[in-house]
């Protein structure tokens, strides 16, 4: 058995051949190898090297097998690695970890600020539910009152293409944990109704989940980011959700939509066998209890969009400092830039 610790650089050789890991506690899987450097290299270089995509796309090559790739120590050792002297390598991994380092801060804050926001709605609004005394002036609204829905595109395999300016948001887009990602993208060339388009800012919700245990069903989330891409359409797996009332912004939508009793009445609404769906009523018969004046709704819609631009914000700047840090790795491994001190 080999155990393996905070300093230790993993490296997968079956598999996702080529993933890389530090910081890592237990006993070493056998599809991976702990690798351990002289004392010409430092581990935390050693861990960036690594990590570069050049070394990734060299190991895929040089690995064997039909079903399944597998990386054997002699093929791991044909890597080329360009080593510069000591004090130089513990240079160039600050840099980088340093990029990590404001990256992992910025998304911790992200994770705070919406736990907040989250705690805040639910001690304001998520208490009252169904049998529940109400406040004096408060009332039922079913969310039928509040926004209105639009249903994505049902699109074609054929309008499915290699590259376009047009992009299908799919359900690929939900982070299991929560979120929005832009992996979940597919370019295509179709004929898509106009309020299907979706920019950034907009709400959407999953109306599909391929799991059984409706990890994504019913989940709401921003578009944060357009990938790149002119324009967007969310696909039949999705729908839109847009306010009708003034008082009533996204992100108050949002933070409500993320309260368990709201994912437990879609998956109450759900159907399916193989593949969940939720009832095109779901959303808009969703019960919340809201003060009639709606004073205390605007002031959570401040703090919920104030919230949501600060989220906003922190993604455009993980957005560079991660396109920034990628752009460096390879030049920095390869000696086109150097680091003197």
């Amino acid at each position: 058995q080999c155990i393996i610790n905070s300093e230790d650089v993993i490296y997968t050789r079956t598999g996702q051949v080529g993933e890389v890991f530090i910081n890592k506690f237990g006993i070493l899987h056998n599809n991976s190898f702990k690798v351990i450097p002289n004392e010409k290299l430092d581990w935390r270089f050693l861990y960036w090297f690594l990590k570069n995509p050049v070394v990734y796309n060299y190991a895929q090559k040089v690995a064997s097998g039909s079903v399944q790739l597998d990386l054997n120590h002699g093929a791991f050792k044909t890597i080329p690695i360009f080593v510069p002297p000591l004090s130089e390598q513990k240079s160039i991994a600050a840099i980088l970890t340093a990029f990590d380092d404001k990256i992992e801060l910025l998304k911790a804050q992200n994770k705070t600020l919406e736990e907040l926001a989250q705690t805040i709605f639910s001690e304001w609004f998520g208490k009252y539910q169904v049998g529940a005394e109400l406040p004096k002036e408060w009332k039922p609204y079913s969310l039928n009152q509040l926004v209105q829905t639009v249903n994505g595109y049902s699109y074609k395999g054929s309008e499915l293409v290699e590259e376009s300016d047009y992009a299908l948001v799919t359900l690929k887009s939900f982070n299991r944990n929560g979120g929005f990602q832009t992996r979940g993208f597919k370019p295509f060339i179709g004929a898509p109704k106009e309020n299907q388009e979706v920019k950034i800012g907009d709400l959407v919700v999953a109306h599909t989940d391929l799991t059984q245990d409706a990890e994504v069903l019913g989940n709401p989330a921003f578009i944060f980011d357009d990938g790149g891409f002119k324009r967007m359409f969310i696909t039949m797996d999705l729908v839109k959700v847009i306010s009708k009332n003034n008082n009533v912004s996204s992100s108050f939508l949002y933070y409500l939509m993320k309260d368990r009793a709201f994912k437990g009445h879609c998956v109450g609404y759900s159907n399916g066998t193989t593949v969940l769906h939720l009832s095109k009523k779901a959303i808009l018969e969703y019960i919340v209890y809201l003060p009639e004046d709606f004073i205390r709704v605007k002031e959570f819609s401040n703090i919920a969009n104030a919230t949501t631009s600060k989220i906003s914000l922190n993604k455009d700047k993980i957005k560079i400092l991660t396109q920034t840090r990628d752009t460096l790795l390879p030049k920095l491994m390869n000696g086109e830039i150097r680091v003197k001190n």
